[in-house]
């Protein structure tokens, strides 16, 4: 079992709110070990690669500053070039399409105290998802310069904008610390109220 968790395919659980609305505190994710090569179990040598995280995808590292397990959203892939301007993105000259969320969309989203953020279904380079920012002025994070992205590194961004620890704080990720790509949640539970089962994310499927 050991080996098939370290190999294969494993079920992390995420402690931190820095993919909401994606991903919740207390959601147990699957990861697809298998995704994009086959590493010998607990090490980071791989053994054979048959394909590169692509933007979009939602995946799992170790943090280059304190080997603590991350999940992020790759936004930056080698030889982009991607630069934020006041939360607005913008990957090799592209600027990011932004569609705010109706009311009616706000309600369904799985996260309470939504009136201290706004949701906009960001879209770039044929790739789209829901992010949240703050409904204040935008953080010390929200803007950096270009930035072109080396060969064997990538840029990863949380969902959650103006919270989260990502490569605007750890720097870009090797390709190596990539474990794998996170595509559904296995279960949820809720920790901010007894720990109880958020039926309606399980077996669900990751944006």
């Amino acid at each position: 079992m050991l080996v098939f968790r370290s190999a294969i395919a494993d079920w992390n659980q995420v402690p931190s709110g820095s993919m909401k609305p994606s991903i919740l505190p207390g959601d147990r994710i699957v990861v697809d070990k298998l995704a994009y090569d086959l590493a010998v179990p607990f090490t980071w040598l791989r053994i054979f690669r048959w394909s590169e995280p692509s933007r979009g995808d939602i995946v799992t590292f170790d943090n280059p500053l304190d080997e603590r397990l991350f999940v992020k959203r790759v936004i930056g892939i080698p030889g982009d070039v991607v630069e934020l301007r006041r939360n607005q993105l913008f990957i090799n000259g592209d600027k990011a399409n932004y569609e705010p969320l109706g009311a009616d969309e706000v309600a369904e989203l799985p996260i309470p105290n939504t009136n201290a953020h706004r949701f906009f279904r960001e879209s770039v380079l044929g790739d789209s998802r829901v992010i949240m920012v703050n409904r204040r002025a935008t953080g010390t994070y929200s803007t950096f310069s270009p930035q072109e992205i080396p060969a064997g590194y990538y840029m990863m961004l949380g969902d959650n904008r103006d919270n989260s620890s990502d490569s605007r704080r750890i720097g870009l990720i090797t390709r190596d610390r990539i474990m794998g790509r996170a595509h559904a949640v296995a279960f949820s539970v809720d920790l901010d109220n007894y720990y109880l089962p958020r039926l309606a994310r399980f077996f669900t499927d990751l944006p």
